[in-house]
């Protein structure tokens, strides 16, 4: 038997994920809302508070909840999330002893009953109070009493004023707490960015040797005019010699090529170091630098794999497999074989030099200037190695953004956003239709996902090539582009997308390879070639800009389309709401009649309203009623986005 019991249940606390066992992520500038059932025997009065501090911090800080539903004893209470910072959380509630008091002295008095007992019970209560706070105020008021008449004494003790001053000092003795639980606030750029993604290497015009740092720097002004906000770079470490992968990752190579930056390692330095032929590691910064100065920052991939030429296999051969004969183990995803990498051994003796090894490398980076990574195949490694790293980078660099590339199983996906990666790679890639579509992202929004998953909806990468842009050609790529940057406020594409690179490695709708990638070769690219979307993608990137409400996830609502090749949906922020209409098939004209969502924006059944497309810039007026009908063409407009407002507004 214990010295005291909690009578209050706190339950079906919102937002919580795993029991508490992992953060939920939000923003800077946010108000985190907590809800809880509270509840309790009887008909006691209750009263609640959400606590909240820093991670860690000396003294909670409190905001009041609310009784919000009382027939399902539903509570809420919110705080601000002022920093970039983890925060911890719980629920405080307690019996109110004296709005209980008043609640029934109020119904005896309406009923004509006497109640001078029931001052004195009162009376006692404001005493505690007194007693407990040293407030002089509640001191003066129990004066006040043992002078007053009946019917002063009775509006005394109802007053809102005293109220006040007793719910300041309410007794606590017997609350209850619920567990304490924690949330990660991360910038703004967690949650928005338009991502570009490059090989350093091929970004100049010399044919047959790679670019450097700061030839590359001449592309920045382009990127940046496209409206991108982070350059995500492939590896820029020195690249192994041996089992190098030749031309469309042939197992032997010619003398000249340069091989892929995933097999990383040589004489020349390891993942610390940069590859000569990129510049030195003043050079990058000062690449770093160029791109802030752009309005950009720069993403690093970080991939734990090694060359068998890395230094660490030489330093550290404990840190790594070799075979029976002595050769080392290298990289096997059968049938796929990687001769010109190899994996650490997770599970070596000397697991914590191992780990410390890989933190180290990122707070390197970090001090290089870099504030967001991209971690390849993170599925592959240990979840508790993630969860260790990403915590003791962010304890001292919480600024720092983990992109996880992880095209892996639902479970495992979640599982490492949950631990801690800030974004995550998702199935959009492969979601097509509109039912795929519209269930993907109603999970991702509502099904509980968006708590901890921050999805960026890479429309392509180095490694796929989706079928759609295969087959679609140029209105693929448009229509593609659209869904990704306005279904996700997150999204990124691979250069040359923009200019519809399409040709597969391999009949087409064989594979997602692309054919002369440059992950094994150098490439100079006409960034200026016919067919190019640059100007859409331009376009799009500044809608995303001008409109708050496609920086946010959450706030996606799907509408009804008469076709079920056309995708309708929406959404709001504050007083902007954007509407987009998609024709999801690139090879037909789709007409459809819209259901426009008038009740949610203000306008009503017979009221006159205004249609905006901002692609065109062409203005609609003199519109009424929920139906708009959209004709989507492939060669002219594959999807259209709006603003609808009132007429005159």
């Amino acid at each position: 038997m214990t010295d005291r019991y909690e009578n209050i249940v706190i339950e079906g606390v919102s937002p919580e994920l795993d029991c508490g066992r992992y953060p939920v992520k939000r923003e800077i500038g946010d108000r985190l809302e907590v809800w809880a059932d509270i509840f309790k025997d009887g008909h006691d009065v209750i009263a609640a508070v959400v606590k909240h501090r820093r991670k860690g911090g000396p003294e909670w800080s409190e905001s009041p909840m609310e009784l919000r539903n009382p027939g399902l004893d539903l509570w809420t209470g919110s705080f601000d999330l002022p920093r970039n910072a983890r925060f911890e959380y719980t629920i405080e509630a307690w019996t109110d002893h004296f709005e209980t008091w008043r609640r029934e002295v109020r119904a005896k008095v309406e009923a004509g009953q006497r109640v001078e007992l029931e001052l004195l019970e009162g009376r006692e209560l404001v005493e505690d109070a007194a007693r407990r706070s040293g407030e002089k105020r509640l001191e003066a008021a129990l004066k006040e009493l043992d002078v007053a008449n009946y019917d002063e004494a009775l509006a005394l003790l109802l007053s809102e004023p005293l109220k006040e001053l007793m719910d300041c000092h309410p007794d606590r003795s017997a609350s209850t707490v619920y567990k304490t639980l924690e949330v990660v606030v991360d910038r703004v750029a967690a949650r928005y960015g338009a991502w570009y993604e490059i090989f350093p290497r091929s970004q100049g015009t010399a044919p047959g040797r790679g670019a450097t740092f700061r030839e590359a720097e001449a592309r920045l002004p382009e990127i940046a005019e496209m409206g991108f906000d982070v350059l995500y770079m492939t590896p820029i470490h020195p690249i192994g010699t041996a089992h190098r992968k030749g031309r469309n990752n042939v197992l032997v190579a010619a003398p000249d090529d340069p091989g892929s930056p995933y097999a990383i390692g040589s004489e020349e330095g390891g993942h610390k170091a940069v590859h000569p032929e990129l510049g030195t590691l003043e050079d990058f910064r000062h690449f770093v630098g160029a791109c802030r100065e752009h309005g950009m920052e720069v993403a690093l991939d970080f991939a734990i794999q090694c060359s068998p030429d890395h230094p660490l296999i030489e330093e550290h051969p404990e840190w790594f497999r070799f075979r029976p004969d002595g050769t080392i183990k290298y990289a096997e995803n059968p049938p796929k074989k990687y001769q010109d990498i190899v994996n650490v051994d997770w599970h070596t003796e000397d697991w914590k030099a191992l780990w410390q090894e890989w933190l180290d490398v990122v707070l390197f980076w970090v001090e290089q200037g870099v504030k967001a990574f991209r971690v390849d195949n993170p599925h592959t490694k240990p979840l508790p190695f993630w969860e260790w790293l990403i915590r003791e980078v962010q304890e001292e660099h919480p600024e720092v953004i983990f992109l996880s590339e992880a095209f892996t199983r639902p479970r495992r996906l979640e599982g490492l956003a949950k631990l801690g990666f800030t974004q995550s790679y998702t199935y959009f890639t492969w979601r097509n239709t509109k039912w795929e579509l519209t269930e993907y992202l109603t999970e991702l929004t509502r099904g509980g996902p968006q708590e901890y998953l921050r999805p960026n909806f890479f429309a392509n990468t180095h490694d796929i090539l989706p079928h759609i842009l295969q087959f679609g050609g140029r209105p693929a790529f448009q229509m593609r582009l659209v869904l990704a940057a306005t279904l996700s406020p997150a999204y990124g594409i691979y250069n040359g997308f923009e200019l519809c690179e399409n040709t597969p490695r391999g009949e087409p709708g064989t594979t997602v390879y692309y054919q002369d990638s440059e992950v094994y070769e150098y490439k100079v690219w006409d960034w200026d070639r016919p067919g190019n979307i640059k100007d859409y993608v331009r376009r799009i990137n500044g809608i995303r800009r001008q409109n708050p409400a496609l920086q946010e996830l959450t706030n996606l609502t799907f509408h009804h389309a008469d076709n079920v090749n056309v995708l309708f949906y929406s959404k709001t922020s504050g007083e902007n709401t954007v509407l987009v209409a998609v024709n999801l098939n690139p090879f037909e004209t789709h007409a459809a009649h819209l259901d426009l969502p008038l009740d949610a924006l203000g306008i009503g059944e017979d009221e006159e309203y205004v249609v905006e497309e901002l692609f065109s810039g062409r203005v609609l007026p003199g519109r009424r009623g929920r139906s708009f009908w959209v004709r989507l063409t492939p060669q002219e407009n594959v999807a259209e986005i709006f603003h609808v407002r009132k007429a005159g507004a």
